[in-house]
């Protein structure tokens, strides 16, 4: 499989981001990330501006590009 932006597995894990900030980073095998970004969103949610963190999650894990 391709890794980085468009691949399968990226697009999986945007797909899973969307419901839950940092699932897909926790797909990806991004732990630290992955919590960071639950706990941002987590706090935002809470006066309206989760949805930033929600978005970041979504962009980052799709655009995702593993170190070789």
């Amino acid at each position: 499989m391709s890794a980085g932006q468009g691949s399968t597995g990226n697009v999986l894990a945007a797909i899973c981001s969307f419901f839950i900030p940092g699932l897909g980073q926790l797909v990806q095998g991004r732990f630290w990330l992955a919590l960071v970004m639950f706990v941002l969103a987590a706090i935002l949610w809470i006066v309206w501006l989760g949805w930033i963190i929600h978005l970041w999650s979504i962009l980052d894990a799709a655009m995702f590009k593993p170190k070789v």
